[in-house]
């Protein structure tokens, strides 16, 4: 049989019953059973920059993620760092990526920010919460 008669056949029930899992997936119900996180608050911590979990962070464009926190060497090789936790809807997905002169960017649903935490696109308008970062020898701290 071709298939245009075995659609014709099928008719509009079978069409409902195959779309229709497809659409519930879509809807914004499916949004809401995403885990979510607090964005990180009263943040104060040190990386010791010779440890072998820092060595990304040794070449521009390298990220870490520690206590919810993204930590960064921009393409400009300054150490930035960032919330983990997007402002979207506070998923843990934001990554430091190296496109448009470095950004930091969340997955689940396409998020962009600058280095100082301002929306690129407007899938929010919602700012990423930036941390501050101190150098002293081999020892960041990063913090509010």
């Amino acid at each position: 049989m071709e298939r245009k008669k075995f659609l014709k056949t099928l008719g509009a029930s079978a069409a409902f019953a195959v779309a229709f899992p497809c659409l519930h997936a879509c809807s914004s119900d499916a949004e809401e059973e995403l885990e979510t996180f607090p964005v990180p608050d009263g943040v104060d911590f040190t990386v010791d920059l010779t440890a072998a979990e820092a060595a990304p962070l040794a070449n521009n464009g390298g990220f870490i993620l520690k206590n919810f926190v993204v930590i960064a060497r921009n393409l400009e090789g300054n150490l930035v760092a960032a919330s983990q936790v997007c402002s979207h809807q506070q998923t843990e997905e934001v990554r430091f990526i190296s496109e448009d002169g470095g950004i930091f960017r969340c997955s689940t649903h396409g998020s962009r920010f600058s280095q100082n935490g301002t929306p690129l696109n407007t899938i929010t308008n919602n700012p990423l919460k930036i941390f501050n970062t101190e150098l002293n020898g081999d020892v960041l701290r990063v913090f509010e």
